[in-house]
């Protein structure tokens, strides 16, 4: 956790969830080490709800360090990657390299294969597969005020070498931009004028496999700030002082720089800003003041947060910066995130133009798992696809609509997952992502705690024994109006209905999703309000050995019911969606053979070269028109080839 000490939010925390039901770890260890967990959009629908956790750096490091360092079949070596060795299928020069990169354009087959990485300190280790995390380390330069300096993250070397490994590679790199807000001294803040934010009792862990959190019942308090027009003054009066608000790289539209802000919202007065405790007391007094990113030189730094309510003598133990890096089209990777441009060769994180350690992670997973699957199976088995590997799309999950937005549309700006991404968003939910993902994971040998996978089985089994519960209580129109106290209008047509329908219907309710808050130190203004579905009595009073069943089953049952018809049409659209994922492109098409085809359909079906004729409509620019003509190319070819 090189930035924000927390994991999770609205869509982010979807995505741990997934990470968790294949295995991952991040959920796991953001449970040991949270200090703070909070349900975001609570008040709101089930579908957009965003598991978030505030965690401690000490234990998370600590827990993670641990498990990596005990865990079967892993060797850690430490050191620094230099250059990345290939084995060139076709000779290509150093002209015609250059050529590959600095043309928009990517390989439809690839023209070498990786065989290993080597050192800075020269020694070279073999390897059939490789996978490239480099975060915001690939070519990193930081930025303070008008200092500019190699580093990926303050006190640490960027990767130069390997940048220019991948340039020499063919691939064209491009830059991005990020930033991290100072660090403020906990202790010299006045938090007696500001809003406290406590964690929701009872929590909701990240993982699956856990029922609670070791500080569950200790956790640490968020307070509340803002910034001043005197802030926003000072910032507009220096912003010759930085080199980083330059508009050539792109920066992260959904969490901008203080100076972006001031820019972009010149008529707000001022901005939100939530102190964040990077820790327990006994580890640490910092504090992250979320929502001040920025780059300017330290002095006015120090200036402008003495502006800010609370912060009149705060102490600044490190200043904010920002980052340059590069990053890699992601539209030169497959949807196993392997390059097509090198066999053999993943990227996952930040140098796919990600942003976010969610994101991270749920790609490092999926490129990890491919890329393990690859070395176990021969060479031909991969080229003929027969080999296992672990392909999701946008229909299976946030992981899916991420990787599908990453290799069909690439990234002008820092990409971050958030729910109006997904179309399937009331499908793929937190609360389901075990149900959605494990039993894959498992198929593919992901997934192999048993442990695990008998939770599964009683979660499913406790699931249908609830919905039965609910099915067993049936009555006529009549009989309902009556149990429903005459407060609500059945329509009379004489069929007998179960306590599931009435539910489906919005005439059973139930208060699933109430944060329980501590009246005595919240406000009761700053408490959430639990969404109620309708205005019905509780499902108990009709069905009472409801009472009975776990809250966890409760909220899964009455969630699915909650959006049951709109599920039944989703749905039907992912079963026409996943029909036309099934339908194959040719990687070696050439689009300009293609009739009908504009000049801007063969460039961008050229750039992306997409594995199905769905990831194809869903590239911006692509008419139906263009589409009917490729569809009956391609059939035309096939045709052609086994006559």
């Amino acid at each position: 956790m090189s930035c924000n000490p927390s994991f999770g939010g609205i869509g982010k925390g979807v995505l741990v969830r997934e990470v968790d039901a294949m295995d991952g770890l991040c959920g796991r260890m953001a449970d040991l080490g949270g200090v703070q967990f909070r349900i975001l959009n609570r008040s709101k629908g089930p579908a957009v709800h965003g598991p978030r956790a505030q965690v401690d750096r000490v234990i998370y490091k600590r827990n993670m360090l641990q498990t990596l360092q005990t865990y079967a079949g892993l060797d850690i070596k430490a050191g620094s990657v230099a250059d990345i060795l290939l084995d060139r299928s076709t000779e290509l020069d150093e002209q015609a390299l250059k050529r590959l990169a600095s043309q928009d354009s990517t390989l439809a087959t690839s023209s070498a294969t990786v065989v290993g990485v080597r050192l800075e300190s020269g020694e070279i280790i073999r390897a059939r597969k490789v996978v490239i995390t480099t975060g915001t380390f690939l070519g990193g330069e930081i930025h303070i005020g008008l200092k500019a300096f190699p580093s990926g993250r303050k006190g640490e070397a960027a990767s130069i070498g390997l940048s220019k490994s991948l340039k020499d590679a063919g691939f064209r790199l491009g830059r991005m931009k990020t930033g991290t807000p100072p660090r403020l001294d906990g202790l010299t803040i006045d938090y007696s004028r500001m809003p406290k934010q406590l964690g929701d009792m009872p929590v909701s862990p990240f993982s699956f496999i856990h029922d609670s959190v070791p500080h569950a019942n200790d956790q640490v308090a968020c307070y509340q700030t803002h910034t001043t027009p005197a802030v926003h003054d000072m910032i507009r009066a220096n912003f010759d002082q930085s080199i980083h608000i330059r508009e050539t790289i792109r920066g992260p539209r959904y969490c901008p720089s203080l100076e972006s802000k001031v820019k972009r919202f010149s008529e707000k007065e001022s901005h939100l800003i939530w102190l964040e405790p990077e820790g327990l007391p006994e580890h640490t007094s910092t504090v992250y003041p979320n929502g001040i990113s920025n780059t300017m030189p330290e002095d006015i730094q120090q200036k402008f947060l003495r502006m800010i309510p609370g912060l009149e003598n705060v102490v600044m133990t490190q200043p904010g910066y920002g980052v340059e890096y590069d990053h890699v089209d992601p539209r030169e990777l497959k949807r196993t995130l392997e390059t097509k441009r090198v066999n053999g060769l993943y990227l996952a994180g930040q140098i796919n133009g990600t942003t976010g350690y969610e994101e991270a992670a749920a790609q490092g997973l999926l490129a990890g798992a491919n890329a393990g699957l690859a070395a176990v199976h021969s060479k031909a088995e991969c080229e003929s696809q027969e080999a296992p590997q672990l392909s999701l799309d946008r229909s299976d999950g946030y992981l899916g609509v991420l990787i599908d937005d990453l290799i069909t549309r690439g990234v002008n700006e820092p990409y971050r997952v958030f729910t109006a991404r997904s179309e399937y968003r009331l499908s793929s939910r937190a609360n389901n992502a075990d149900l959605r993902l494990t039993r894959r994971a498992a198929a593919l040998g992901l997934v192999r705690d048993s442990a695990r996978l008998a939770r599964l089985d009683t979660v499913e089994a406790d699931m249908a024994h609830a919905q039965a519960l609910l099915e067993q209580v049936v009555y006529l129109p009549h009989i309902w109006e009556a149990r429903l106290g005459g407060s609500r209008r059945v329509v009379r047509d004489g069929v007998r209905k179960s306590a599931l329908d009435m539910i489906r219907k919005g005439f059973l309710t139930e208060d699933l999703w109430a944060g329980a808050r501590d009246p005595e130190n919240v406000p009761p203004e700053h408490i959430p309000k639990a969404r109620k579905l309708t205005g019905g009595p509780e499902i108990s009073a009709i069905v009472p050995a409801w009472a009975d069943v776990p809250l966890d089953i409760r909220r899964r049952v009455v969630t699915e019911a909650m959006y049951h018809g709109h599920l039944r049409q989703l749905n039907a659209e992912a079963n026409t969606f996943k029909r036309e994922e099934s339908m194959q492109l040719p990687a070696d098409i050439d689009y300009s053979k293609v009739r009908v085809l504009s000049h801007e359909e063969v460039d961008k079906l050229s750039i992306v070269r997409p594995d199905t004729f769905g990831a194809a409509k869903r590239i911006d620019g692509i008419t139906p028109g263009g589409i009917l003509a490729l569809l009956k190319y391609v059939r035309q070819n096939r045709t052609a080839e086994s006559a």
